[in-house]
């Protein structure tokens, strides 16, 4: 299977599972200098950035394990420019989850690791 229609199927599967948790979708895809934010949704009065990971094993530590130090800085360079291009939301409280398929375990069950990391 083609791995970008993989990681979108993936994605898409992830904001219906999160939607189901009442979390509001605010932006999919956000894209800037620093990296991509795959979903950016509200819970309650909490702004969520959320990195989707697929891993079809878990030869190499599996999906969660891949959201390396490194992507995280990304990620969280990437909110932080979101942010400041949402006036509104800049006095919210913020964060970063991540939601991990691991295809080696149960295919359609998403592990949500909420508050993954921390800036």
């Amino acid at each position: 299977m083609d791995r970008n229609k993989t990681g979108k199927d993936a994605e898409k599967q992830a904001e219906k599972f999160l939607q189901t948790q009442r979390l509001k979708l605010l932006s999919r895809n956000f894209s800037c200098r620093f990296g991509e934010i795959d979903l950016i949704m509200q819970d309650g009065q909490t702004i969520v950035f959320i990195e989707v990971r697929y891993r079809n094993t878990k030869k190499y530590g599996g999906a969660a394990a891949s959201v390396t130090p490194t992507k995280q800085a990304k990620i969280v360079k990437a909110a932080q420019l979101y942010l400041s291009q949402q006036p509104r939301l800049a006095n919210k409280e913020c964060r970063f989850d991540v939601i991990a398929f691991e295809y080696d375990a149960a295919p359609s069950h998403p592990l949500w690791y909420k508050d993954a990391f921390r800036i």
